[in-house]
């Protein structure tokens, strides 16, 4: 795994979209991921789990797609199944299996290091119809000779990823229109991001007596997630010489050596209640590697951020925030001190970033029912219900050339094709007729 994140971090940026598909699917194939992806599959449905849990007669399968096999399982069940997950990387999910509608005119693919947003000029649109073309054909290709190959093995018969998870009764984003951009969503796709997020507990004694020692200027509190473990030396030093020369106390979650420019005014935590400080009064910025989870604490707190996505959805995340104002972007490996100290300045001390998430903040608040209550409310709907398939599309049961209408484009072409022969041949044989020479006038001639 941590050749997988240090590729991911540090190398990814060099190799083009062909070139970091193969690395990576080479690297998980090799390691983790692939292989717990097969084990659980055939774990679930060796044995008597199978048997065991159709007697326990479930009113529904609530499950994230990172599970792999689950909505197998409940196609095994007969059992309406309800997802949650993240709007997956380049909305493949969400597109080819779930039906989604995403216009490449407006809705940016995943890949483009987080340029992109939902204003595209003319050269912008080229470059995101090729990532969808791109992302699109991989992906096909990738879940052909894995998922759909090995779903086949189990159920006997031909089966895809795409044939299972299309019948999902709802689909639970985490995320909402304070994140978003505008675009189209289905009956079935529900909005419930920031589901996590609850009001801020009391630090720990210790933590609270630092936090409160920063004065008027307030703290910074700096993550970079859980999976990152694996900092060069350098970065390390880079990052804290930055935080060393701006007034803020700052709280780093950071379980690696300790860097050689480490100053004072920054404290190393092995782990900190990250909701419980973006929720503190005296917290002024969050500098962040852009994961949803902690991009929601901050919308929820109303805390600008400072970005430093790494790798995934990150770039994306975080230019999602830098597009609606309420953060800035850096390069992770390219950002030297001047530029961190430069970023956090600007997000504390500029206005502007506040009142941007403070907007967004607002508008996560103002929702007829809390994420969390949504999800709950979802999920019971399916089980009163037995299902919810009155709001699947019947896209799922077209072929692609039907959804397309490519079949409607033939026939009326072939229409308009013969009607234009027959108008041809028609005016051909009228202008022959009119014009043609009878024998009585060519004798006279």
């Amino acid at each position: 795994m941590d050749r997988f994140m240090k590729y991911w971090i540090y190398d990814l940026q060099n190799d083009n979209m062909i070139q970091s598909f193969l690395k990576l699917r080479d690297i998980l194939k090799k390691h983790l991921f692939f292989i717990v992806r097969f084990v659980v599959c055939d774990g679930m449905f060796k044995g008597d789990l199978v048997t065991l849990l159709k007697e326990s007669h479930f009113d529904v399968l609530l499950y994230d797609p990172m599970m792999p096999c689950a909505d197998l399982l409940a196609d095994v069940l007969e059992v309406p199944f309800v997802m949650s997950l993240r709007l997956s990387f380049a909305n493949a999910l969400e597109r080819l299996c779930g039906q989604m509608p995403a216009p490449p005119s407006y809705v940016p693919a995943a890949g483009t290091q987080g340029h992109l947003s939902d204003h595209m000029d003319f050269i912008e649109r080229l470059e995101n119809m090729l990532l969808y073309i791109g992302h699109t054909a991989m992906i096909k290709l990738h879940t052909m000779v894995t998922y759909d190959k090995h779903f086949t093995k189990i159920t006997g018969k031909p089966t895809t990823l795409c044939d299972v998870m299309g019948k999902a009764d709802i689909w639970l984003i985490r995320t909402y229109w304070d994140f978003e951009y505008p675009r189209p969503f289905l009956p079935n796709f529900k909005f419930v991001g920031g589901l996590h997020c609850k009001p801020a507990k009391p630090l720990p004694k210790e933590m609270e007596d630092f936090v409160q020692s920063s004065g008027d200027d307030g703290i910074v509190v700096f993550s970079l997630g859980s999976m990152i473990k694996n900092l060069t030396k350098e970065r390390a030093n880079t990052i804290a010489s930055a935080l060393g020369q701006i007034p803020q106390k700052v709280l780093w979650r950071y379980t690696g050596e300790k860097p050689e420019t480490l100053a004072p005014n920054t404290r190393l935590y092995d782990w900190i209640p990250q909701n419980d400080l973006l929720g503190h009064p005296k917290t002024k910025a969050f500098i962040t590697h852009g994961g949803t989870n902690g991009i929601y604490e901050a919308i929820y707190h109303g805390v600008p951020m400072v970005g430093l996505p790494l790798f995934a959805d990150q770039p994306d995340n975080i230019n999602h925030m830098k597009t609606k104002g309420a953060a800035v972007m850096l390069d992770f490996n390219k950002m030297e001190t001047n530029d961190l100290k430069q970023a956090v300045s600007d997000v504390i001390n500029n206005p502007s970033y506040k009142e941007s998430m403070m907007r967004l903040s607002r508008i996560h608040h103002d929702q007829p029912m809390k994420p969390l209550d949504q999800a709950v409310f979802w999920i019971e709907f399916v089980m009163r219900n037995k299902g919810a398939k009155h709001l699947r599309v019947e896209a799922h049961n077209l072929t692609w050339y039907q959804y397309h209408c490519l079949d409607v484009a033939a026939f009326l072409l072939s229409v308009i094709a013969l009607v234009v022969f027959i108008f041809v041949k028609t005016c051909t044989w009228l202008f022959r007729k009119c014009f043609r020479k009878t024998p009585a006038k060519r004798k006279k001639e």
